[in-house]
C-alpha cells in the first residue's frame, strides 16, 4: 500500500521548522556563533575572543583595540555580510566590545 501523503525526512523537517520560527532563530544564530570564523577570516578570528547574540544584536569581544576600531568602522558591512552569508535576516547590529 503506497501513502498518497508521503514525505521525505528532509522535507519533513523542513516543514517542521517553518512552523517553528523561534526554534528556526535559534539555529542561525547558532550558526552565526560557529561560523564567525569562516565569515570574517582567519585574522579577525584570532583575535576573538567571544562571539554571542541576544535579541539580533552580535556582540563580539576582540583582543585588539585596533581591529576592534577599524571593524566599528564598517559594522553596517558586516551585518550585511553575515546575513547574506547565512541567507536570512539573523543580525540587525554589530557590538564590539
Amino acid at each position: 500500500m503506497k501513502r498518497q501523503n508521503a514525505q521525505t525526512l528532509g522535507e519533513a523537517i523542513k516543514v517542521f521548522l517553518a512552523e517553528k520560527k523561534a526554534f528556526n532563530r535559534k539555529l542561525l544564530e547558532n550558526r552565526v556563533v560557529s561560523s564567525w570564523g569562516e565569515i570574517m577570516g582567519s585574522t579577525v578570528a584570532s583575535y576573538t575572543s567571544n562571539v554571542e547574540i541576544r535579541r539580533q544584536k552580535l556582540y563580539v569581544t576582540l583582543t585588539s583595540s585596533v581591529l576592534r576600531h577599524s571593524l566599528s568602522m564598517s559594522k553596517d558591512e558586516i551585518v550585511k555580510k553575515i546575513n547574506r552569508a547565512l541567507g536570512d535576516d539573523v543580525v540587525t547590529e554589530v557590538v564590539f566590545r
